[in-house]
């Protein structure tokens, strides 16, 4: 286990916000690629891809924030 995922792991049992985004971005991750394994995506599907990638980047950056915060204290 790399020193990031020791944080992240650490961060997720502490912190119930991170968790809670964690948990959101490991389910886009999973809608999302229920799409991408589709041959052909409707218009609707392409629209909801890119609103899950938005949606999915915005968490790792909130998350991003926070595990450097947590990184900095533990210092």
């Amino acid at each position: 286990m790399t020193r990031d995922e020791q944080l992240i792991e650490e961060l997720r049992q502490r912190d119930e916000r991170f968790g809670a985004l964690y948990a959101a971005h490991q389910d886009y991750d999973r809608q999302l690629q229920r799409l991408v394994r589709k041959s052909y995506l409707t218009a609707a599907e392409e629209l909801e891809e890119a609103r899950l990638k938005k949606l999915k980047l915005s968490l790792k950056d909130e998350m991003y924030v926070m595990l450097q915060e947590y990184a900095r204290s533990r210092n």
